[in-house]
């Protein structure tokens, strides 16, 4: 099981596919780290040696921000727009989709389950 970023990475899984678990990291990161560090496209995590683990390690930390940084990074940007009383950040105070979606229907991911409302019917 190798850890990288904090994150303990599945052993049977290609490395590409293996990294997108590491959040921040997804398909096209992945490809270009995998690329940096010289592997080929087939090889598995159980397959990768000691050193390029390392090398796959300096290149996260060098380039990239990912896991707990990134979180906290998000949530200081999501924070500073409801201290702003921005539209985004009273969006995101109410629970309510932040990008232009419609609520009159859908939305039901950001408001969460329905709550029935009495005498609607008729």
């Amino acid at each position: 099981m190798a850890r990288i970023a904090g994150v303990n990475i599945p052993t049977s899984k290609r490395v590409e596919i293996a990294l997108t678990y590491i959040h921040g990291i997804g398909r096209t990161r992945a490809k270009k780290i995998c690329t940096k560090v010289g592997l080929p496209e087939e090889r598995r995590v159980h397959q990768l040696t000691e050193r390029e683990v390392i090398q796959i390690r300096e290149v996260i930390d060098a380039d990239y921000m990912v896991e707990g940084d990134l979180r906290r990074e998000v949530g200081m940007n999501i924070k500073r727009l409801q201290d702003l009383a921005a539209y985004r950040g009273i969006r995101h105070r109410k629970g309510l989709p932040v990008r232009g979606q419609r609520t009159h229907t859908n939305a039901r991911t950001r408001k969460g389950k329905a709550k029935p409302i009495a005498g609607k019917k008729g």
